[in-house]
């Protein structure tokens, strides 16, 4: 089964090759303007025109913490998008994958679908403990502890929770961005970790920021 990554997409709505299912791993709507009915009038123009173009047999998708609309004014977000929205919950896909999806991260400013600032583990902990056991593929948003989660200065700013969800459930794999200077390919046991973060740290589309993995 052939897989397209792409997280971090800040506006930018690039060629996706065909595949049988397209990830889309949050930060989606244009940096620019952050206000929440700019925000959901994007959704309903440019971006339900590309999902209704982009060659894959099916399309996942989550919010980031960029998203605002989703969590602030999810009353606002078109309907009867060409996708499979996943807010903290998971879907079979006709193909037989099964995707659980989540947009929260650890504590970072005063961003959208951000963890309490002293507790973010326990909470990101308690999140992930109503993973299903059987899930075959984590999409979220920001990365798990050491993989792709380096920023400028060295900081690793990924989530200890994730990396032992990863660790008890062992899916076949897990993709994420939020981290745009960590984007990369590692694996952990039998899982494939994607950092599938489409712009660089500067917010420039990258020259092929699709990534095809095989399941």
């Amino acid at each position: 089964m052939r897989i397209a990554c792409i997280s971090d997409l800040h506006g930018n709505l690039p060629e996706i090759p065909a595949c049988d299912v397209l990830l889309v791993g949050g930060d989606i709507c244009p940096v620019t303007d952050h206000d929440i009915h700019a925000q959901a009038d994007w959704l309903d123009g440019p971006f339900r025109a590309w999902l209704e173009s982009v060659p894959a047999e099916e399309i996942v998708g989550i919010a980031g913490n960029h998203d605002f609309v989703f969590e602030r004014a999810p009353g606002l977000l078109p309907a009867d998008l060409a996708w499979t929205y996943l807010q903290d919950h998971d879907a079979t896909l006709a193909s037989g994958l099964k995707v659980w999806g989540s947009p929260w991260t650890p504590w970072f400013l005063d961003w959208a679908f951000n963890a309490p600032r002293d507790e973010s583990e326990v909470f990101l902990a308690d999140l992930y403990a109503k993973v299903p056991a059987d899930v075959d593929v984590l999409l979220v948003h920001g990365p798990p502890r050491g993989y792709g989660d380096r920023v400028l200065g060295g900081a690793e700013v990924g989530s200890t929770a994730e990396l032992e969800l990863l660790e008890r459930l062992a899916p076949k794999a897990c993709v994420y961005g939020h981290i745009h200077e960590g984007r990369g390919q590692w694996t952990l046991g039998p899982t494939q970790l994607v950092n599938a973060a489409a712009v660089t740290e500067a917010y420039e589309l990258r020259d092929e920021p699709v990534v095809l993995i095989d399941l």
